[in-house]
């Protein structure tokens, strides 16, 4: 076991967030995405764990690029609470820096990720898609 990390993180997400370089595309989908029809490098799947749990772990290891917008699904209703809490979770970026797409242009960028994350998310539209930022020292 190790320490410090959310107990969510474990051994091949791990791996796989770490794999990830500058500008790759992450994931945080909820139980309806079709992700395993989208994904072509697998899916970690975080089943009965709500998508804003999900992504808050993630987010302890994961640096946003702050150049490039945080991505949610366009509902039709306006924004919902879930895609609310996602923004929290996601360090609660300011209205410049979130883009709404369609849905069948969510599922192109999703198509493109490198590391797709299932959580067991419910409500509709609880999916984001962030992109990794590099890590200068």
């Amino acid at each position: 076991m190790l320490v410090g990390l959310n107990p969510l993180l474990r051994g091949d997400l791990l791996a796989a967030l770490d794999r990830m370089g500058h500008g790759d595309i992450l994931v945080i989908a909820d139980a309806n995405f079709p992700a395993h029809r989208l994904s072509t490098t697998g899916v970690h799947d975080l089943p009965g764990i709500d998508a804003p749990t999900v992504a808050a772990a993630v987010l302890t290891v994961f640096p946003i690029d702050a150049a490039e917008p945080v991505t949610l699904m366009t509902c039709p209703a306006g924004r919902q609470p879930v895609q609310l809490e996602l923004l929290r979770a996601s360090g609660d970026p300011s209205s410049e820096r979130v883009e709404e797409v369609d849905r069948h242009d969510f599922y192109r960028l999703a198509a493109e990720a490198a590391v797709v994350v299932q959580s067991g998310e419910t409500r509709p539209y609880g999916n984001l898609l962030i992109r990794k930022a590099g890590i200068t020292t």
